[in-house]
């Protein structure tokens, strides 16, 4: 929290400007999760080029990458111990158009900190939140 008496602190010096968060979500199997990305959720297809096993995805500005494992890492399904976490703009609109197309986490319940929001997992089990503010900031 930033105010007077508050100073801001550096544990690092500061050597990069970020610009933007792509994740890449591994998958061993690259079609049907560009098939759950864009049939179920309306992403569309960027980019995907088989040889590489490797596709990049968009919905107005979030951007998502899939990546078939490489032999760096060893791969025993997708695991991942967070969440991607859509904002938008009509909750209640994108859980009519997903909640019979994905296995559910939870409904649309509001949330004291200000947000109505709710989960459903993709095809291969990683956590996709969607919320909406419902307080003005």
């Amino acid at each position: 929290m930033r105010g007077p008496g508050r100073e801001k602190k550096l544990y690092f010096p500061v050597i990069m400007r970020l610009t933007f968060l792509r994740p890449m979500l591994r998958t061993d199997n690259i079609k049907a999760t560009i098939d759950f990305y864009t049939g179920t959720l309306g992403f569309i297809l960027e980019e995907y080029n088989e040889g590489w096993g490797w596709a990049s995805l968009h919905k107005d500005d979030v951007w998502i990458m899939l990546a078939r494992p490489d032999e760096h890492e060893e791969f025993k399904g997708p695991a991942f111990t967070g969440s991607l976490y859509f904002t938008t703009d009509d909750v209640d609109r994108v859980w009519h158009q997903v909640k019979d197309k994905a296995k559910v986490c939870y409904e649309p319940e509001s949330f004291e900190w200000g947000m109505k929001e709710f989960a459903i997992y993709d095809n291969n089990g990683y956590l996709l939140q969607f919320g909406q503010p419902t307080t003005a900031d």
